[in-house]
């Protein structure tokens, strides 16, 4: 229950960038109806100016007011979410439609004496609160002539004003509906877009999830394996009398799981951690195998901090030890190495036993390196190759990875 609340506040257009959409609405029209304003030359810019600023703030607050209430509808269908911002933006435009008539009110007498005084008409009132416009020597068209109230005046009576006023909220109140119905548009579309944002988000946690979950699988089927030939070769100590070597064996297969597993599974380790813990099972070979066991290492000091799975060498370094060490009754030297070639990691693990293997799992072999193969696709995909194949004198596999260092 809480991931699916957790998914669902994932999927809300942040209030930043909603308040960001509403301001960006109300300043283009505070620029477009300023220089609207700056062509006519209406007149009394400042005045003006502050009382349009006033109306768009206004504007603003109203429409977060509209989003408050339309948020309720994100989790709904979309013919919902359309219904709502369809019936929704009609009490709002009324309302920033009556707030835009009151911050302008004072000004609507002003701004029409101003037009009248540059058609060359005066405007005064009368004591009974009229409009009278002296028209010098003009006619007014039969149609729209009111009543005269002496030889070139109109008058305008105070009821003709306030339906005047009545007829301009009405105008107001369906420029400003188109407004809302623009910015709920735009608001669907910004939540469209976030639900979609979450779901890729979701969708990655979910591959990163199974692909953790897959290296973690490859990487639990080495320690094992391991486990099982370490304790053969602890028992073959212990029944041959050599207890010595057995405790020295036992204290460091202790040092070795102690490193490897306080690793994280799904984590890369620099290179030379793992060259390391290589050498510390060499080591415990090297008790069993005392006189057919060399070892030798090939680390640059430029890779050391190199990054590289956990383990990805042990089967490799383990099957040189089964397959060339074991059954040699002569010394077998296994050489792990690291290289760069063409940008590229190239991590090798040779020996000098023998040279064919086989890839059949009863083998032993395939199982080790079809491991390692798994762990690179897994990680790294059709980044990393697995060469391998039999060397003059020898056995040779190579992993060609990409290069990553560790940052600092």
């Amino acid at each position: 229950m809480e991931r699916e609340t957790a998914e669902t506040d994932s999927a809300r257009v942040p209030f930043v960038t909603v308040l960001a959409s509403a301001a960006g609405l109300w300043l283009c029209y505070f620029l477009l109806t300023t220089a609207r304003g700056d062509l006519l030359d209406l007149g009394f810019e400042q005045a003006i100016l502050w009382r349009r600023t006033l109306a768009c703030l206004a504007g603003v607050v109203i429409t977060l007011g509209l989003w408050l209430v339309l948020r309720l509808f994100d989790e709904t269908a979309l013919w919902v979410k359309i219904t709502a911002a369809l019936l929704l933006s009609l009490p709002v435009s009324l309302a920033i439609a009556q707030a835009n008539r009151l911050i302008f009110a004072d000004m609507e007498e002003q701004v029409f004496g101003r037009v009248a005084q540059q058609r060359g008409f005066e405007v005064r009132r009368s004591p009974g609160g009229d409009l009278l416009v002296d028209i010098p020597g003009a006619a007014l068209p039969a149609v729209s002539r009111p009543q005269p109230a002496a030889a070139g005046t109109v008058t305008i009576r105070a009821e003709q004003w306030l339906g005047k006023g009545s007829d301009q909220l009405v105008e107001l109140l369906f420029s400003r509906y188109f407004m809302m119905l623009a910015w709920c548009a735009l608001y669907l579309a910004l939540q469209t877009g976030e639900k979609a944002r979450a779901a890729e988000r979701r969708e990655g946690e979910y591959r990163r999830a199974a692909k953790a979950a897959e290296l973690r699988s490859l990487r639990y089927q080495v320690n094992p394996h391991f486990l099982f030939n370490t304790l053969n070769s602890l028992s073959a100590l212990v029944l041959t009398g050599r207890t010595n070597a057995a405790e020295k064996m036992i204290q460091m297969i202790s040092t070795f799981y102690r490193r490897s597993l306080a690793e994280d599974p799904t984590s890369d380790v620099p290179l030379r951690a793992e060259f390391a813990l290589q050498q510390l099972y060499l080591d415990i070979e090297a008790v069993r195998f005392p006189q057919r066991l060399r070892a030798e290492f090939e680390l640059p000091p430029e890779l050391e901090e190199a990054r590289v799975p956990g383990m990805i060498l042990q089967p490799l370094v383990e099957n040189s030890v089964k397959h060339a060490v074991a059954p040699s009754s002569r010394q077998v030297t296994i050489t792990v190495s690291a290289r760069v070639e063409y940008g590229r990691l190239v991590i090798g693990v040779a020996d000098n036993g023998g040279g064919t293997r086989s890839e059949a799992p009863e083998s032993g072999f395939g199982i080790g390196l079809a491991n390692v193969r798994e762990r690179l696709e897994a990680r790294f995909g059709a980044e990393a190759t697995v060469v391998t194949g039999a060397v003059p004198g020898g056995y040779a596999t190579q992993l060609r990875l990409p290069l990553i260092m560790q940052e600092r």
